[in-house]
């Protein structure tokens, strides 16, 4: 039951990495492919139907975590409360982008939630990708299981290092040249003309940003945790995953030169899903390494709920799956298709 939660929340997270990812991207790209009023709100409307439900994953992998995991969430949310913090407002701020701008016809109101949306979509992409590159790199956890993290000690790893540092950067540019194109990807399968092919564009140029991200994550990881690799050596049947990666990767510049959008979107998710899923394998059976001491690493054994909780609560997350997988095709297939600008009283 322990493995099956651990793939579980594994999903979860990756489900909200693919789905919000786009959004993020399509914020971050907000002020630079669209050079009027019209562009930007195609984008925002590509995006309106759909984001505030992709959030939703967000929120439901930190309820299965504090369901079957309470102690790795006890110990999460409290040693990472500052970065925690800083998201809940930036994903606040981006919220107040969507919802406000349409509220006053005013260029100068319009312009400052534009970029409250578009700088809260940046910095989201960075921190995201930050808090995945400590997860690898390990956190300073004591014997009790619990830590304390300042924002940046000696900017160097570190046994007690801080949340930034030159390798939680490298891949917090990795998230953010992801989601870039992830985003460009999504924007240029829901619109068309001039905003389409510089969409096209943008994902073209952050795809060397990812690549070469990428590589450089690769390098730096082997060379702080080579123990993530131990379980590729043990099940070779892991090395899917990265292939999968790999594969999405190369698709994505494929299908961006042929204009094949909904290919090249596919492509970008295929890479993220499987990166993260290269990433959880490596870690199994750990949830949070230590970089202090191994033996006070947060695993999948000493941090899960009781075997009854999670057999019962199984049940109760499958009926809400099935909920969520419904309501998430109803809203995708309704709104599929190019983005038909509405009138400005009834869209962003």
């Amino acid at each position: 039951m322990e493995t099956l939660w651990f793939v579980i929340v594994a999903f979860m997270l990756a489900m909200y990495v693919i789905l919000d990812g786009f959004d993020l991207g399509a914020g971050i790209i907000h002020l630079f492919a669209a050079k009027n009023q019209n562009e930007r709100r195609t984008i925002l409307n590509a995006i309106g139907p759909v984001w505030d439900g992709n959030e939703v994953w967000l929120l439901a992998a930190g309820g299965s975590l504090y369901f079957a995991f309470p102690k790795l969430y006890a110990s999460s949310f409290s040693g990472f409360y500052l970065p925690l913090i800083i998201v809940l407002w930036l994903l606040i701020l981006r919220a107040l982008g969507i919802e406000f701008r349409h509220q006053v016809q005013n260029p100068l109101w319009k312009s400052f939630w534009d970029t409250s949306f578009s700088v809260g979509s940046i910095l989201l992409s960075i921190f995201f990708g930050a808090a995945l590159g400590n997860v690898v790199r390990g956190v300073p956890l004591n014997k009790d299981g619990y830590f304390f993290e300042p924002l940046w000690t000696t900017f160097t790893v570190v046994p007690e290092a801080g949340i930034l540092d030159w390798f939680t950067v490298v891949m917090g540019l990795v998230g953010f040249f992801t989601l870039t194109s992830h985003g460009s990807n999504f924007i240029a399968l829901k619109t068309e003309g001039d905003l389409q092919k510089r969409a096209r564009s943008i994902a073209a140029m952050a795809w060397w940003g990812v690549l070469v991200g990428s590589i450089v994550a690769f390098i730096s990881t082997w060379s702080i945790r080579p123990q993530i690799w131990q379980n590729y050596s043990d099940h070779p049947l892991g090395y899917v995953f990265p292939l999968l990666g790999m594969l999405g990767l190369v698709g994505m510049t494929v299908y961006n030169r042929s204009g094949k959008d909904t290919f090249a979107f596919l492509s970008s998710s295929l890479f993220i899903g499987g990166m993260l899923a290269s990433t959880a394998f490596g870690l199994y059976p750990n949830v949070l390494p230590a970089s202090t001491d191994p033996e006070y690493s947060l695993t999948i054994y000493n941090t899960a709920a009781q075997e009854y909780g999670l057999t019962v609560g199984l049940t109760w997350w499958l009926m809400g799956i099935m909920l969520a997988t419904g309501y998430f095709v109803f809203v995708y297939r309704s709104f599929r298709g190019k983005v038909v600008l509405p009138a400005e009283e009834s869209g962003y």
